[in-house]
């Protein structure tokens, strides 16, 4: 019984009207247009099970030396995303809980170089991000029409609830584009 009334309240909203231009930094533009979707929560969950899906063609081997950005390897896109999912689900958290202590950026080249996501097996890396999302998925899954308009302070510029929410699901998708696109001959 209380499983299923933890069910009910974790599912009562997923989706959110596109964030406005005000909501948000230009840098997160890119990330925000990828996604057309209202349903922000149903994203991230088909996006688990394409992530899975496109890394799971690969091997070990492959997933370490094959590039998905110019400078990162698979392996490291994949840690990335492991670690952006950790850092905007945390700025997600707080803002929608009305914290308005300003966040700190992170600088992704350096905790990729930390990471040392190539010495890890392409598996353990899935099985992380599966976690991770997963739990960026029940968070979001919490989100009430009102906290999605809340505002807060990340990374030096103001951002809202409901474009965190968009930035999490344009942010992977932008990067298994670039996957995609480098690795066109393995994923046709």
């Amino acid at each position: 019984m209380r499983t299923a009334l933890i069910g009910l309240t974790m599912t009562a909203m997923s989706n959110f009207s596109l964030p406005q231009a005000d909501e948000y930094a230009e840098f997160y533009a890119g990330y925000i247009q990828r996604v057309p979707e209202t349903d922000v929560v149903g994203a991230m969950e088909s996006q688990l099970t394409e992530v899975q899906a496109t890394l799971n063609k690969f091997s070990d081997a492959e997933a370490e030396s094959l590039k998905g950005t110019e400078q990162w390897s698979l392996k490291q896109v994949l840690g990335h995303l492991c670690d952006s999912d950790r850092v905007l689900s945390y700025r997600l958290l707080r803002i929608s809980r009305g914290d308005r202590t300003p966040l700190p950026g992170y600088e992704q080249d350096d905790y990729v170089a930390e990471g040392r996501f190539n010495e890890r097996t392409l598996e353990s890396l899935l099985e992380e991000y599966t976690l991770l999302r997963k739990a960026t998925i029940a968070l979001a899954k919490t989100i009430t029409p009102e906290m999605a308009p809340r505002r807060g302070v990340a990374n030096g510029s103001e951002v809202t609830v409901r474009a965190l929410l968009y930035i999490i699901v344009g942010h992977t998708r932008q990067h298994l584009e670039f996957i995609r696109m480098r690795n066109a001959g393995k994923l046709s």
